[in-house]
């Protein structure tokens, strides 16, 4: 059962401490244990408007170099996952070797999931501030998202697939020519538990300079 939107403390305000740097066991334990779970496992409820709101603004915590906010979210979830998907479907519809069943599968892209949270990468014109810098920052937002889902109480996977790379999804999406998709967060409740999977051996890629 999820938390209380009580159990999230206020974002403090400008200049005041942000104390960062406080003992969590909880939160060791949640990145010790973190794991996607499948779309397939994935059930109503969603989060609710408040409590997604509530989570963006936690993603949004993010390093963020010149305060540009590289970044947004377009909430998909409700009839708008109809919506959606029928934009998906027809970018689809007269592609070669498109047959029904890849038709039927598209037009219900976002309802696999009670929410889905589309991040986009918006990189900002800046002088001091690389564009690459701003995608990253994009990434962040991606798994503080999914870190928030998961400490209120709802599973989520953060997914890119093929909508990310065809500019004609994009389109049909409402991002601009520069943005791009930095993730599809899908949240839901769990139906089953999330099994540990085999892991790159971390050990072998950390070097000493």
């Amino acid at each position: 059962m999820p938390l209380p939107l009580s159990a999230i403390p206020s974002a403090p305000h400008e200049n005041e401490p942000a104390n960062a740097f406080h003992e969590s066991p909880d939160t060791l334990a949640l990145l010790a244990r973190r794991r996607s779970t499948k779309l397939m496992h994935l059930a109503a409820p969603g989060p609710n408007a408040e409590e997604l709101d509530a989570l963006i603004k936690l993603a949004a915590r993010v390093p963020d170099h010149g305060k540009l906010g590289p970044w947004r979210f377009v909430v998909i979830d409700g009839e708008a996952r109809d919506r959606a998907s029928a934009a998906l479907e027809q970018v689809i519809r007269n592609d070669e070797g498109v047959d029904d069943a890849r038709r039927d599968f598209v037009r219900g892209w976002f309802n696999r999931a009670p929410t889905c949270v589309m991040v986009v990468s918006s990189p900002r014109p800046s002088p001091k501030v690389p564009e690459w810098e701003q995608i990253l920052s994009a990434g962040a937002v991606c798994f503080n998202l999914i870190l928030a889902a998961h400490a209120l109480g709802f599973a989520g996977s953060w997914l890119t697939e093929w909508p990310t790379f065809d500019e004609r999804a994009r389109t049909a999406l409402g991002l601009a020519s520069q943005e791009r998709v930095a993730g599809f967060v899908y949240l839901g409740t769990p139906t089953k538990g999330a099994a540990e999977r085999v892991r790159a051996d971390v050990s072998a890629r950390i070097s000493r300079y």
